[in-house]
């Protein structure tokens, strides 16, 4: 059970501040939600298998096939930021 003390912790370690009111609320709240994944934890889930989607889906990969890229000219074409024909970007200090 998660007390008011430990709310207003959890508020401290998050930089949130909670005043005596909203704790009692945020407890109340939280317990509930704890309640709740005490009921799951009940149900009998031994012969089911994990769940991963919802949707029995599988990635689809392609073969890598090279192919021919943009020439330098046609890749800094749409910039006015260029230097030496390369892209030129701001300094990192």
């Amino acid at each position: 059970m998660i007390t008011k003390e430990e709310v207003e912790h959890v508020g401290w370690l998050s930089r949130i501040e909670i005043d005596a009111k909203q704790s009692d609320s945020y407890a109340e709240k939280l317990n509930s939600v704890l309640d709740y994944f005490g009921q799951l934890d009940e149900v009998d889930t031994e012969d089911i298998a994990p769940t991963y989607h919802i949707a029995d889906i599988v990635n689809v990969f392609r073969e890598d096939e090279v192919t021919e890229s943009l020439s330098q000219k046609e890749v800094l074409a749409n910039t006015e930021n260029k230097q030496e024909g390369n892209f030129k970007a701001p300094r990192i200090m």
